[in-house]
């Protein structure tokens, strides 16, 4: 009788949705009205865009998600929208594209909330954080989680609207000219590493280095550094730091889930119709799940190149040095939000969704894994 009276109920409720969808013409607020008329009055109006990237131009996935986007929503909206996008330096160079966007001067940007460290501390945990969360968490954190709302407090008063566009899956932990055995094999060592990670490196006795992205092939070749992590195997190989570095370390403990963003000049986007609003959402939402897939995908054929056909040693960090870097990076956290309570308050709700996400991940990922 229960099963009966509970379909039934379900039944009853599906019916008066029905009914209530067949007089919502009818039942429009003012604003539902307002919003209607703005889009006819705007719909033959054409805007025109520019999106500035932290990546090299037509970087393999990073810029080609980016190309992807404009080209969905210029098909989305009939051509009413149209966003021209420009790599790093084409442009402006690539670390002023938080500026740009910020004034006006350009609509809408890519990169990654680490880089402007020195604007907003806070906004690097909504990148990666060492040992934190993967890209799966991440996503469900920032998107369903209550991420967004703070995420959105603290870009606020730059007037930007940050969004998630884009992950690049778990990274690797590195290449290096020397194996590392001991924490001692730390001490001197020159790192090409940014963010967190950076920190740690050099609580552990290394000198954190930074180097643009076309130019780690050529200092690490020359000794200039010593180690370089960049992003995973596909865009590892294609970097062809294979040829000038020895050992391949594992796992990215710096970068679990590398969170991207997008962001959007917000008086610029509250200016567009609403459908272009949405349409831009939905595209920026559209290119957060084909660029994870897109990483997965090729990281996984990538791996096995290098390991077959360019005969990688492919090596895992000792499990004291592992111990050692979750350590300091306690150490670094902890430091950080001491000094910042912005900082303090965003990290609070982060580890509190994280410490409940990892016993779900107990009961279903992991003893999958394990079988």
């Amino acid at each position: 009788m229960v099963k009966k009276s509970n379909r039934r109920k379900f039944i009853n409720k599906s019916l008066v949705t029905l009914s209530g969808a067949s007089l919502l013409s009818s039942c429009l607020t003012n604003e539902d009205k307002n919003e209607t008329q703005n889009i006819n009055i705007n719909f033959n109006k054409k805007f025109n865009w520019k999106m500035v990237t932290t990546w090299a131009p037509n970087m393999p996935v990073l810029g080609e998600g980016c190309n992807l986007f404009a080209d969905w929503v210029q098909k989305m909206s009939g051509g009413r929208l149209n966003i021209k996008v420009y790599g790093g330096g084409e442009l402006i160079p690539s670390l002023e594209s938080f500026d740009a966007v910020s004034n006006g001067a350009i609509e809408m940007g890519s990169g990654a909330s680490y880089y402007w460290a020195g604007k907003i501390p806070s906004g690097q945990f909504f990148s990666s954080v060492p040992f934190g969360m993967n890209s799966k968490q991440m996503n469900s954190w920032i998107i369903s989680g209550g991420g967004y709302k703070f995420y959105r407090e603290i870009y606020e008063p730059f007037n930007l609207i940050p969004f998630v566009g884009g992950n690049t899956s778990m990274q690797m932990g590195g290449w290096f000219n020397k194996e590392i055995l001991s924490m001692d094999d730390l001490n001197g060592l020159k790192m090409r590493i940014p963010g967190f990670g950076g920190k740690v490196l050099s609580k552990a006795g290394g000198t954190a280095v930074t180097v643009a992205g076309g130019e780690i092939y050529t200092n690490l070749e020359r000794g200039v550094i010593d180690a370089t992590e960049w992003i995973g195997p596909y865009h590892d190989y294609l970097m062809g730091f294979y040829q000038v570095a020895k050992y391949y370390y594992y796992p990215g403990w710096h970068e679990p889930g590398g969170v991207l963003e997008m962001i959007v000049n917000k008086s610029k986007f509250q200016s567009l119709p609403s459908d272009l609003q949405e349409i831009i959402k939905k595209g920026i939402e559209s290119l957060n799940i084909w660029m994870q897939c897109e990483f997965d995908s090729k990281n996984s054929v990538y791996l096995n190149k290098l390991l077959n056909e360019e005969n990688v040693q492919l090596k895992i960090f000792p499990k004291d040095v592992l111990k050692s870097f979750k350590d300091k990076s306690n150490e670094v956290l902890q430091e950080m939000v001491d000094k910042d309570p912005k900082s303090k308050k965003i990290f609070d709700a982060y580890e509190d969704f994280r410490v409940k996400f990892k016993d779900w991940s107990v009961v279903s990922d992991k003893i999958y894994y394990e079988l």
